[in-house]
């Protein structure tokens, strides 16, 4: 019924926003990824999603195509509601939940607020052939498909076991790690995949 809304931003709370419309404002669910990008008062369009419920007509928001789309994916998956859905893309990017799915990380998956070890392995199940790929600003190609093949079978083993005894989820350790020039030693590695971590928002 709504493919997207466009119009100013005049309230936000901690999981919704409301968008006014020709006068008329449109309270929308969202994800904390796309409430930290907006602010009061800014002109924003967003890409919407409407459940029909016997009892409640609820719309939900996204700042990207992409959200929207992992959104839908995710309600697909059983057992999966919009709650769900919104609490796992509050935690990760499309493009981070694609790796987790990619790399079988249920562990990471597991840290969205409601989503337990059974439900995430579920959604690796379930999605393992539908986040396929995600397109990054640059035309580049993100998640699944990007992380497939040697380059993401093979990363050093002792870096990669010296981040996850530090406490880091194998999905971020090995994110950290990709792209690190082969050419550098384990430590060297370490301390560049460290600084990737460290920073990240």
């Amino acid at each position: 019924m709504f493919y997207s809304l466009t119009g100013a931003v005049v309230h936000v709370e901690e999981t919704m926003l409301a968008v006014e419309c020709g006068g008329v404002a449109f309270a929308c669910q969202s994800t904390a990824n796309t409430l930290r990008e907006v602010r009061p008062g800014e002109r924003i369009t967003l890409f919407t999603y409407l459940s029909v419920r016997e009892d409640a007509l609820e719309l939900f928001g996204f700042a990207s195509r992409t959200e929207l789309t992992c959104f839908r994916q995710l309600i697909a998956v059983t057992g999966v509601g919009p709650k769900a859905a919104l609490a796992v893309l509050s935690v990760f990017t499309p493009e981070q939940l694609a790796f987790c799915v990619a790399s079988g990380d249920a562990k990471s998956i597991t840290r969205a607020q409601g989503v337990g070890k059974k439900l995430a392995e579920r959604m690796i199940l379930e999605l393992k052939d539908k986040l396929q790929a995600y397109p990054s600003p640059g035309g580049r190609t993100r998640g699944a498909e990007a992380f497939s093949g040697n380059a993401f079978a093979l990363p050093d083993s002792e870096a990669l076991e010296a981040l996850l005894a530090l406490g880091y989820d194998q999905s971020e350790a090995l994110l950290a790690l990709k792209g690190l020039d082969e050419s550098l030693d384990t430590p060297a590695k370490i301390k560049l995949a460290l600084r990737q971590l460290t920073t990240a928002p």
